[in-house]
């Protein structure tokens, strides 16, 4: 039996995007709705909406670029049973927090689940005293107001409902800060309610290790490269990076009815890289 089995769900998912979800029958329950919001990792985002999707969400997928929104909500839309819609808003302004939640509220009416995924650092990641103060600033916009933004917007609803769920992407820098980024981990450490990746395998990670193993002599293929660059950069005790179906796993499980006892955690999906312990 599937873990949403007493759920019927609409959610609405937000990263530097936003995806939102209705759901299907699966129990005599009542229905519930879920939202998500990315940005930090795309491809973290779009597997949360495909993999809350097929749990039976109907989401609204959000982001700032069109083209690519609506690509992951189509790709959801082709599934059997899935449903998606987009809605496109700037999160780090009150205006384009306005517009997500006006094409969200319009297309199911509410929210269940807030995932709050939008982030990033656009500007890069500088060391502590290179970082000016206006880009502390955007950071904070980008990474931790948008998500309060969402909040204030959604969770009165969900009040009112008696049912709901918020959960928000950090990150692994949150509790480890690296010596850059310094305003990055530290929007992510005002996070509550969260999941924390680690080393996770993106497309670009891929290619910058790859061309690290060129000049380190650590083979062509990536089952030799990954063991070292797992050791000289990320090292943590499973020895490799996690992947971004593996985060969604962790929002999918936090926004079931098994985690309903969960409040206020931080869940690591880092492989034991964080040596700090919650």
């Amino acid at each position: 039996m599937s873990v949403w089995s007493t759920l019927r769900l609409r959610a609405s998912q937000c990263r530097s995007s936003n995806s939102r979800m209705r759901g299907v029958d699966a129990g005599p329950e009542t229905r519930r709705q879920a939202g998500s919001r990315h940005r930090e990792q795309q491809r973290n985002w779009e597997s949360i909406a495909r993999l809350l999707a097929q749990a039976g969400a109907a989401v609204v997928v959000h982001g700032r670029n069109a083209e690519r929104a609506e690509r992951v909500a189509d790709d959801i839309n082709k599934q059997k049973g899935g449903k998606a819609w987009v809605a496109l808003g700037d999160l780090a302004t009150e205006e384009g927090a306005d517009r997500v939640a006006s094409r969200t509220l319009e297309t199911l009416g509410g929210i269940d689940i807030l995932v709050n995924n939008a982030g990033g650092a656009d500007e890069g990641m500088k060391p502590w005293l290179e970082t000016p103060i206006d880009e502390w600033k955007h950071l904070f916009e980008q990474n931790i107001f948008s998500a309060v933004r969402l909040i204030r917007r959604f969770v009165p609803e969900m009040k009112k409902s008696g049912w709901g769920r918020v959960i928000q992407i950090s990150s692994g820098a949150a509790s480890q800060p690296l010596p850059i980024g310094p305003g990055y981990a530290a929007a992510k450490a005002a996070m509550v309610n969260t999941v924390s990746p680690g080393p996770i395998l993106t497309p670009i990670a891929e290619r910058v290790f790859r061309e690290i193993a060129k000049t380190k002599g650590w083979g062509d293929e990536w089952a030799e490269i990954e063991p070292q660059a797992v050791k000289s950069f990320v090292p943590n005790p499973v020895g490799r990076f996690g992947s971004v179906e593996e985060v969604a796993a962790a929002v999918a499980f936090l926004a079931s009815p098994l985690a309903s006892f969960i409040n206020g955690a931080n869940l690591r999906v880092d492989g034991g890289y964080v040596t700090a312990i919650n």
